[in-house]
C-alpha cells in the first residue's frame, strides 16, 4: 500500500520546524514507517543546493530553478521510492513554499512556477499540507529571539513575509481539502492536539 506524503509550511518563525520531528514521532507511534525530510535538501545533492540557496545571492529565476532542481532529485531519490514502499513522508516544505517565497515574496510570475511544477512533478502533490500561520510581527520577533545567525531568507523584510503569508493563505483557500491552516499563536501543546486530530483522519 502506498504511503502518505505530508508537508509542513509557513513563514520563517511560524514554528513548523518545532513540530516536524514531533509529527514524525506521532506517526511512528501509530505504526507507520516514517521518513522525515526537508526542502531544499533531502538528498546529498539537494543539501549542497540548499547551502547555496540559503547563503549565495542569485537571480530570482536562478533561485527558482535551483529549488526545482533540488526537488526533482528529492522526488526521484527519496520521496517517490519511499511512498511506493509504503513509507510515510513528513517534509519541512515542498512546492507551496516556492509559490509563497519565490512567487509571493520575490514576485516571480505564477505561470513560470506552474510550468516548472508541471515539468518536475507531473501532477504529483502532497496528500496533506499543514500551514503554520502567524502574524509576521510575531514571527519576526521569534526569529530574533532564537539568537541564530539568519540565513538569506530570514534576513528579508516584514513586507516580504507579509506577501509570503498572503500566498499561503490564498492557496489554502483554493485547496481546503489538501491544505489545513494551523493557528501558530497557540501553545505548543494545543498545536500538537490540533495536528493529532487532523492527521488521525488520514492514518
Amino acid at each position: 500500500m502506498r504511503g502518505k506524503f505530508i508537508t509542513l509550511e509557513g513563514i520563517d518563525g511560524a514554528g513548523k520546524s518545532t513540530h516536524h520531528a514531533w509529527l514524525a514521532g506521532f506517526l511512528k507511534s501509530r505504526g507507520k514507517e516514517v521518513v522525515a525530510t526537508r526542502e531544499p535538501g533531502g538528498t546529498p545533492l539537494g543539501e549542497k543546493l540548499r547551502a547555496l540557496l540559503l547563503s549565495e545571492p542569485m537571480h530570482l529565476e536562478t533561485e527558482a530553478l535551483l529549488m526545482f532542481a533540488a526537488r526533482r532529485e528529492h522526488l526521484d531519490k527519496l520521496i517517490l521510492p519511499a511512498l511506493a514502499a509504503g513509507k510515510w513522508i513528513v517534509s519541512d516544505r515542498f512546492t507551496d513554499a516556492t509559490h509563497a517565497y519565490q512567487g509571493g515574496g520575490r514576485g516571480l510570475a505564477p505561470e513560470k512556477i506552474a510550468m516548472l511544477e508541471n515539468w518536475v512533478q507531473a501532477g504529483f502533490q502532497p496528500d496533506l499540507t499543514l500551514v503554520f500561520d502567524l502574524p509576521t510581527n510575531i514571527a519576526c520577533e521569534r526569529l530574533v529571539g532564537t539568537g541564530n545567525a539568519p540565513d538569506r531568507f530570514e534576513k528579508e523584510t516584514r513586507e516580504f513575509f507579509e506577501r509570503v503569508r498572503h500566498v499561503y493563505l490564498q492557496r489554502a483557500a483554493t485547496e481546503p481539502d489538501r491544505i489545513k491552516i494551523i493557528d501558530a499563536t497557540q501553545t505548543i501543546e494545543k498545536i500538537k492536539n490540533v495536528l493529532e486530530d487532523i492527521v488521525s483522519n488520514i492514518c
